[in-house]
């Protein structure tokens, strides 16, 4: 079940009153809030990525790859990417001329 229909229901509940129906309620209350912890805590680990990520690409010489940030940081090559076409978009230049692209800082 979506994100939104879960929701939608539970808005649906609330506003009619439905009380023989609280305990879909609480199940789905309880399921949306345990996604919210999930994303927090993804929130959290972006976060304290990024300072290494982007210090990482302005300390070398020239553009890299998400490779070798993954390399000289330890973090998952998979979640760099993630943060640097996503999150970080805006601070990071790329250069997709050749076969990997590179990043830098914009």
């Amino acid at each position: 079940m979506k994100k939104a229909t879960m929701k939608a229901i539970v808005d649906y509940i609330e506003k009619n009153d439905v009380t023989e129906l609280s305990e879909v309620k609480d199940e789905l209350v309880a399921e949306l809030a345990k996604g919210e912890e999930k994303a927090e805590a993804n929130r959290a680990v972006y976060a304290e990525m990024h300072d290494k990520v982007i210090e990482c690409i302005r300390t070398a010489n020239a553009p890299v790859t998400a490779q070798e940030i993954a390399d000289a940081t330890g973090i998952a090559r998979g979640k760099i990417v993630h943060g640097l076409t996503k999150l970080w978009d805006a601070e990071v230049t790329k250069d997709r001329s050749g076969k990997a692209i590179l990043y830098g800082i914009a």
